[in-house]
């Protein structure tokens, strides 16, 4: 199944991202189904912070997704 690259599905995991709260289930859904879609994030000036800061990398090793070297 394709998936689309739409980054406001990764929204649930903001307050993660941001506060460095541990993430939802929600959010780690979310981030493996946009798994396929995070170097396409990670080149995007606006969207980098939110896959590249420590606290989204923590997000991305508690939902178990590594963060891909793009």
């Amino acid at each position: 199944m394709a998936v689309t690259c739409t980054p406001t599905e990764l929204s649930p995991c903001v307050t993660a991202i941001t506060s460095g709260k541990p993430p939802s289930k929600l959010c780690c859904t979310k981030i493996k189904q946009q798994k396929p879609c995070l170097c396409q994030y990670i080149k995007n000036p606006n969207l980098k912070k939110f896959v590249t800061s420590p606290n989204a990398k923590k997000v991305s090793s508690t939902c178990g997704v590594p963060i891909p070297k793009c």
